[in-house]
């Protein structure tokens, strides 16, 4: 049974940067698929990155080239850099995984905890 617990959130004000961490046990992060996803008050959960096994990345479009999912095998642990933030950036952060390669869609088994991003 693979955990995650995500850390790093906070509040920041627009044009910011954060770092957010999921921290993995249960399972190496080098065997396993993983995302980021964002839920805000009164919308749907949508993806904002993915991570394949092979190091292979997607972003969805709102956060291309401000966003920079990552990952450390030694330490077991996925990121998400942020930059430049906006206000519409606000919102629950999860992190998700799986054996299984899902992209962007919304179909992992593991789930973290989530952390709140707040920009003002």
């Amino acid at each position: 049974h693979v955990q995650l617990v995500e850390s790093g959130g906070g509040s920041v004000q627009t044009g910011g940067s954060l770092r957010l961490s999921c921290a993995a046990s249960g399972s190496a992060v080098s065997n396993l698929y993983m995302a980021w996803f964002r839920q805000a008050p009164g919308k749907e959960r949508e993806a904002v990155a993915y991570l394949a096994i092979n190091g292979g990345t997607d972003y969805t479009h709102a956060v291309a080239g401000r966003f920079t999912i990552s990952k450390d095998t030694a330490k077991d642990t996925l990121y998400l850099q942020m930059d430049s933030l906006k206000p519409e950036d606000s919102a629950m952060y999860y992190c998700a995984a799986d054996h299984y390669g899902f992209g962007l869609a919304n179909s992992y088994r593991y789930w973290g905890q989530g952390t709140q991003v707040t920009v003002s």
